[in-house]
């Protein structure tokens, strides 16, 4: 699949309030994926109803509520780093309202999906983390990882929603992997200065605060933080038709050094 460097990443504006980075049928199409991130304000109410779509709704901070087929959870975030994710996750034709209790931020997923399952709100404590890369290279690929839901935990579902917390100055997504399925990443630093770089492939591009990736399917996509700024990344994959997303492939030139000594 050919796409063009200007593809592969973005830094788009909030637009009343909404940043639009991928859609079904036009920016990034080929990523298969409708993803949105809208920033609300105190006793604001949005309303979702997605008529083929399944959605995930996930709290990125501020503390809101979520209303759907007359069940209501409440779910607050103070911050990305000392705070696990809420998450609310429906099928097509569902109506979500969701209430800002203060000022919020919420980052939506959608995509095509033609089965019914019943709605799950993910609340931080159905939400584990793993720490990998202790044993990497020196240290010096130690991230902390959270995968809210994937193939094992809803086969059902036709996508995968996760975050990664790399440590300052660390590497993500290493050693370089990749997979068939189309993924897109969306960045926070904790603060907002902070930078780090994006690999795809051959590419490369810096990455910032409210900044995403496209990455397309076979391409290998390490990720770097500078030193002295923690980066977040919210990390979404498209399951393919009879080939879901179950694992990671390492680049075999790199293989090496998962049993080497530094």
């Amino acid at each position: 699949m050919d796409i063009e460097r200007n593809t592969l990443f973005g830094y788009p504006e909030f637009i009343d309030d909404r940043q639009n980075l991928t859609t079904l049928d036009g920016n990034f199409k080929d990523m298969l994926m409708n993803v949105d991130v809208y920033k609300m304000k105190k006793g604001e109410e949005k309303i979702f109803h997605l008529e083929k779509e399944e959605l995930a709704i996930l709290l990125m901070h501020g503390s809101v509520n979520f209303a759907c087929e007359d069940k209501s959870f409440n779910a607050t975030r103070s911050d990305l780093w000392n705070d696990r994710a809420s998450l609310l996750h429906v099928s097509k034709n569902i109506e979500v309202k969701v209430i800002a209790l203060e000022d919020s931020e919420i980052l939506t997923q959608s995509t095509n999906n033609d089965k019914e399952f019943p709605s799950k709100f993910y609340a931080p404590s159905d939400i584990g983390i793993n720490t990998f890369g202790q044993n990497l290279c020196g240290g010096t690929a130690v991230r902390d990882v959270a995968t809210i839901f994937d193939y094992n935990n809803a086969p059902y579902s036709n996508m995968v929603i996760g975050e990664s917390f790399t440590h300052q100055g660390s590497w993500s997504s290493y050693i370089p992997h990749s997979h068939p399925q189309p993924e897109v990443y969306y960045y926070k630093f904790d603060k907002p200065q902070g930078f780090g770089a994006c690999f795809i492939g051959d590419e490369v591009f810096k990455i910032k605060d409210s900044s995403f990736s496209a990455i397309t399917g076979g391409e290998t996509h390490p990720q770097v933080s500078a030193p002295g700024y923690k980066m977040y990344i919210v990390w979404m994959i498209r399951h393919l038709p009879e080939n879901p997303w179950t694992t990671r492939l390492d680049a075999p030139e790199h293989l090496w050094m998962t049993n080497a000594e530094f």
